[in-house]
């Protein structure tokens, strides 16, 4: 399949016969071998990927919080919600030119993948949260189960589909919002930086090549996340391998 990918590309790029519009799949193969010289192209991509995990880290924890908190109090619902409804409504474009405005460029893209992520593992949290069996609440209660075995017995798996959801849905997000953040705040070693410059020089094959880069990397991170979720839910024992079936479905 991607042979016969391969070959629509280079009819393509011949039916163009325009290297600064199409680069063909030569140029962009060598364009590859290149970056993968470059000791700058790594110090570039490791620095992308700390700031999209340190963003998405944040988001995914201060959006846990947020959800226990509205869900628990209606206070605090009346008063974040409209925060969180206007986050999600603005676009990505005007915060990130307001956190030009606001922070310093390398923390851009960390700031922007934070405010992407929040809205996403709030949403979901909450109604997890909200679709736990009543039933088997009351039961834990009359049994006077403490808190610890609540969790892990109750809590934990009725949430962790929506927790999964939220996970697979915010990263992809954040990687997209991150790179975007790069593109227009360019820090100093970033992929996001260099696809701009690309894009400014006219290095078409760069800007091609940069881009399976950054495909690539997300793919990889949400491989990596996965088997990370695996690896800990087999540690405690704790049934999130039953989630997955529900997670492509929820993401999409």
């Amino acid at each position: 399949m991607w042979l016969l990918y391969l070959v629509i590309y280079q009819l393509l790029y011949l039916l163009v016969d325009q290297d600064i519009l199409l680069a063909s799949p030569a140029q962009i193969l060598s364009s590859l071998v290149r970056l993968h010289r470059e000791p700058g192209f790594y110090y570039a991509a490791a620095a992308t990927l700390g700031r999209i995990v340190l963003g998405f880290i944040a988001g995914m924890t201060t959006g846990t919080v947020l959800a226990i908190l509205t869900v628990r109090f209606e206070l605090a619902k009346m008063m974040l919600l409209p925060i969180i409804q206007g986050i999600r409504a603005t676009p990505i474009a005007s915060f990130i030119i307001l956190a030009l405005v606001w922070i310093q460029g390398s923390r851009v893209p960390v700031f922007i993948v934070f405010l992407m992520v929040v809205p996403i593992v709030w949403a979901n949290i909450s109604e997890g949260i909200q679709h736990i069996d009543h039933d088997l609440l009351e039961m834990v209660h009359a049994f006077r189960l403490p808190f610890s075995r609540r969790l892990r017995l109750l809590y934990i798996p009725s949430v962790a589909p929506y927790f999964l959801s939220a996970a697979v849905s915010g990263l992809g997000f954040a990687w997209k919002a991150g790179i975007s953040a790069e593109v227009l705040s360019t820090p100093l070693f970033s992929l996001g930086g260099r696809i701009y410059e690309s894009k400014i020089y006219l290095e078409t094959a760069d800007l091609f090549a940069l881009t399976i880069v950054v495909i690539v990397l997300s793919v990889l991170l949400e491989k990596g996340f996965m088997k990370l979720i695996q690896r800990i839910s087999r540690h405690f024992h704790l049934p999130v391998f039953l989630a997955e079936r529900n997670v492509r479905g929820r993401a999409d």
